[in-house]
C-alpha cells in the first residue's frame, strides 16, 4: 500500500521515544509497526534488541512474514512472543535461581511446562474422582468443558492478579440465583486448589504458574530485571487491547528503561474479553507515552461502510434497539447491506441463497479468499451443509474453529482409527462403522458402499493377531466389485501397519503413516491440505503431551500413547496451533465464528453473516463454572451480577461486533435473515431489530419524512 505522509513520519522518526498509536481498524496501525521494525534494522539497530509483542502468535504474522522476506539484517534475529511467551522464555531461564522460593515440592528437579491439552489431562485426572463422588451434580456440562473452565479460572486469577484462593467467594459474591449454584462454586473452588497443590508437588508448570512465577519472582528482581532491559531496547507491542492486565502492568514498569516503543490500541477492539482481555486499563500506558498519534482514515472500508459504521460506533447501548442515522440513503444502504429480495422461511433456504450469491460474486470476477461467511457459533452441521453446497459448484473453501477437539476433526478421527489397529493391545478397536468411514478418509475415490463392502469382509475384530484380512483371501466378485486398484491401496495400507514397532512414540509412528503411506498418490491426504494441517497439529499435540509426561511418569511411549487417545475420547479441546490459522489456500471461502474472523485481523471484500435474527450475535456464552466479568479487575467485589449488567455488556458486546466486522469489509455485508433458525425456532435478535431500524430510518429519510 502507498504509506501516507503521517506513516511515513512515524515510521522514520528517530530511534528513540514512545509513541502510542491508536485508530480502528483497517487505518494502517500494524504496517507502520511492521515498517518501523524494518526501518530500525536499517538503521543499524541490532535485530536481538528489538522485541514484537502481540496478544497471541498469529498476530505477529505480518511481522514474520516482513522478516522472512527481508534480505538481511545484522545480529540475532528479532524476537516475536506474547507477554505469556516472554513468562514462560524467563521461567524456564531463571528456574535453578527461583526454584527454592516457589514452594515446589521438587525444587532441584527441572519442571514440566504444561500445554493447555496436558493441563486439561491432569485436571481430568483430579477431578474424574471427584465427580463420582457428587461433584457438579447439579449442573449438565461436558466434561472437557468441565475442565477448562475451571482451568480458565485459575488462570484468569494470575493474569488479573488476585490470589487463586479467592475464585470461589468471587463468583459467590456475585451470584443473585438459585442457592444450589453456590456450592458449585464450592466445588470448583476445591478442584482448582487440588490442581495448584498436585502441579506444586509434581513441578508441573502450567499457564498460571508461569504467569504467577514471573511477576512475583522474577519480575520483581533488580537482577532480572537488568538483564531483560539489557536485552531488549526497542518494543512494538500491536493489538495490546487483546491482552489482560498483567501484560499492560508489566509494560507500564517497562517503558522508561526502554530506548523506543511503539504501542499499538485498535480502538473498537477487545474481543478477548472471554480470555481476560481489558482495553478500558490502556489510560496508563497513554500517558506514559512521548507522543499520542490517531489515525482516521480507513484503507479498507468503503467510505459508505465507513459511514455506518460511525453511526453505530457512536450510538449509546440503550440506543442500539432504537437506532437512528440519517447520513445514508435507502439506495446506499442496499447497495452496501444486501439482504434476500423475497423472505425465506426456512434456514436452508437461506443457506441456498448465500451459496447463490457467492457464486454470483465470483462468477464477476471476485477470487474466493474475498469472501467470508461468518456465524456466531459454527456448528458441525452448519459447516458441513455449507462446505457441500460450495464444493458441489467447484468453489473451495477453509474453515477454522480454534474450540473444536481434535477427535471431531474427520482427519484426526482417520488417523486415530487407524493407530488402534496398529495398536490391538490397548484394546480400543473401533467398530465395523468407525472403521469404514476411517478407510473411505484414507483410500482415494473409494466410497462409502465399498468401504463397508472391504471392512465387512476385512475386519476380524475377534482375532487380534490377524486384524485384518488379506485383500487376495477376498472372493473374486467381491475384488471386483471393490476393484483391484482399491485393493492394492488397502493391502499397502495393511501390510505397514502389520510391520508397526509398538515401542516407538505415537507422534513418530503418527509421522510415519502419514509420510510414508497417507501422504502418498492414491490415498485421500495426498490432496487435501486441510487433512495435512491437521495431521501435522494432531502430531505436535501428541509431541507435546509426551514431553509434558515425561518429567511426571514413568510409563513407556507404548502406555503413554494410549494414555492420549484416551483423553482425547474425553474431547480435551486442541490447544492453539499456528497451522490453523494461517492461509493454506488463499484462493477458498474462509467459513468461520465471527469472532476467529475478526483474531485473524484480516480485511475482505464480501462478508455474508449468517442468521442475523440470532441471539447468539451478542449474548455471552453460558458458563457455570466461571465468568469473565466477575473474575476482572473492573468488577467491585462483592457486587451482584444482575441481568442489567448482563443485557448491558450484551449490547455493548454486539457494537463491538458490528463495527469490527464492517471495519474490515471492502465491499458489501450480505444480511442472512430466515424466519426460523438453525434450531427451527422464531427468533428476533438485537442484531435483526438494530438492522431493521436502521433500514426504516433511510425510508423514511427518502420520503422525507
Amino acid at each position: 500500500m502507498q504509506l501516507t505522509k503521517e506513516q511515513n513520519a512515524l515510521i522514520s522518526s528517530a530511534p528513540e521515544g514512545k509513541t502510542f498509536l491508536c485508530g480502528p481498524s483497517g487505518t494502517g496501525k500494524t504496517t507502520v509497526g511492521v515498517q518501523r521494525m524494518l526501518a530500525l534494522l536499517n538503521m543499524g539497530i541490532p535485530a536481538s534488541s528489538i522485541l514484537i509483542l502481540t496478544p497471541q502468535r498469529t498476530l505477529a504474522s505480518p511481522y514474520q512474514h516482513a522478516l522472512e522476506t527481508k534480505q538481511a539484517y545484522s545480529g540475532s534475529p528479532v524476537t516475536l512472543l506474547t507477554l505469556g511467551g516472554l513468562a514462560r522464555r524467563m521461567v524456564g531461564l531463571y528456574w535453578p535461581v527461583i526454584n527454592d522460593l516457589a514452594g515446589f515440592k521438587h525444587p532441584n528437579t527441572p519442571p514440566s511446562f504444561l500445554t493447555l491439552e496436558s493441563s486439561q489431562y491432569f485436571m481430568a485426572h483430579l477431578v474424574t474422582p471427584l465427580l463420582e463422588k457428587g461433584y457438579f451434580n447439579s449442573i449438565v456440562l461436558e466434561r472437557n468443558r468441565l475442565y477448562s473452565q475451571v482451568i480458565d479460572n485459575i488462570n484468569k486469577a494470575a493474569i488479573v492478579g488476585f490470589p487463586h484462593t479467592e475464585i470461589g467467594e468471587r463468583l459467590k459474591s456475585a451470584w443473585v440465583g438459585d442457592l444450589c449454584q453456590l456450592t458449585v462454586y464450592d466445588n470448583v473452588q476445591d478442584c482448582v486448589s487440588l490442581f495448584r497443590n498436585f502441579c506444586l508437588a509434581n513441578n508441573l508448570l502450567d499457564y498460571s504458574l508461569q504467569i504467577e512465577l514471573f511477576r512475583n519472582l522474577i519480575w520483581p528482581s533488580e537482577i532480572f530485571r537488568y538483564k531483560l532491559f539489557s536485552t531488549y531496547k526497542h518494543v512494538i507491542y500491536d493489538n495490546l487491547e487483546e491482552d489482560p492486565p498483567f501484560a499492560h502492568d508489566i509494560l507500564h514498569e517497562w517503558l522508561p528503561n526502554l530506548d523506543s516503543a511503539l504501542l499499538i490500541f485498535d480502538e473498537g477492539g477487545g474481543f478477548r474479553r472471554f480470555l481476560g482481555a481489558d482495553p478500558n486499563i490502556t489510560s496508563n500506558l497513554r500517558e506514559r507515552c512521548d507522543k499520542i498519534h490517531t489515525f482516521s482514515e480507513s484503507f479498507t472500508s468503503s467510505k459508505d461502510l465507513q459511514a455506518l459504521n460511525n453511526t453505530i460506533k457512536h450510538l449509546q447501548n440503550r440506543d442500539l434497539d432504537r437506532a437512528r442515522q440519517k447520513s445514508l440513503s435507502l439506495e446506499t444502504l442496499q447497495e452496501i447491506l444486501v439482504v434476500p429480495g423475497d423472505e425465506l422461511r426456512f434456514y436452508p433456504q437461506m443457506l441456498d441463497w448465500v451459496v447463490s450469491e457467492v457464486k454470483n460474486i465470483i462468477d464477476s470476477g471476485t477470487p474466493p479468499g474475498e469472501i467470508v461467511i461468518l456465524a456466531p457459533f459454527m456448528s458441525d452441521m452448519l459447516r458441513f451443509s455449507l462446505n457441500h453446497r460450495l464444493e458441489k459448484i467447484g468453489i473451495p473453501t477453509r474453515s477454522h474453529r480454534p474450540s473444536r477437539a481434535l477427535r471431531d476433526e474427520p482427519a484426526a478421527q482417520c488417523l486415530l482409527t487407524l493407530t488402534t489397529l496398529a495398536y490391538p493391545q490397548w484394546q480400543m478397536l473401533p467398530s465395523k462403522f468407525t472403521l469404514a468411514y476411517a478407510m473411505m478418509q484414507t483410500i482415494d475415490d473409494l466410497d462409502l458402499v465399498r468401504a463397508q463392502l472391504l471392512v465387512g469382509q476385512a475386519y476380524q475384530k475377534d482375532d487380534p493377531a490377524n486384524l485384518l484380512k488379506a485383500f487376495g483371501d477376498f472372493p473374486s466378485l467381491l475384488r471386483e466389485r471393490i476393484t483391484y486398484r482399491l485393493g492394492a491401496k488397502y493391502e499397502q495400507l495393511r501390510l505397514w501397519l502389520n510391520q508397526t514397532n509398538t515401542g516407538e512414540a505415537l507422534d513418530i509412528f503418527l509421522s510415519r503413516l502419514f509420510g510414508e503411506v497417507l501422504s502418498q498418490s492414491g490415498f485421500r491426504f495426498h490432496r487435501d491440505l486441510d487433512s495435512g494441517r491437521i495431521t501435522a497439529n494432531l502430531i505436535e499435540s501428541v509431541r507435546k503431551f509426551r514431553w509434558a509426561m515425561a518429567e511426571t511418569s514413568q510409563d513407556s511411549n507404548f502406555t503413554l500413547g494410549k494414555e492420549y487417545l484416551q483423553m482425547l475420547a474425553d474431547g480435551v479441546i486442541a490447544a492453539q496451533y499456528l497451522q490453523s490459522w494461517q492461509q493454506s489456500d488463499q484462493e477458498a471461502v474462509f467459513i468461520a465464528p465471527a469472532y476467529t474472523f475478526l483474531m485473524n485481523n484480516q480485511a475482505v471484500d464480501y462478508q455474508f453473516w449468517l442468521d442475523i435474527s440470532s441471539s447468539g450475535w451478542y449474548a455471552r456464552l453460558e458458563q457455570p463454572l466461571t465468568h469473565p466479568y466477575v473474575l476482572s479487575r473492573k468488577w467491585t467485589q462483592g457486587q451482584k451480577w444482575t441481568a442489567e449488567h448482563e443485557f448491558a455488556i450484551s449490547q455493548e458486546g454486539l457494537k463491538r461486533l458490528i463495527t469490527g466486522l464492517i471495519a474490515r469489509c471492502r465491499k458489501q455485508v450480505y444480511l442472512g435473515i430466515s424466519r426460523l433458525n438453525e434450531n427451527g425456532s422464531d427468533e428476533r435478535g438485537l442484531m435483526m431489530r438494530l438492522i431493521q431500524n436502521i433500514f426504516q430510518q433511510s425510508l423514511r429519510g427518502s420520503d422525507g419524512s
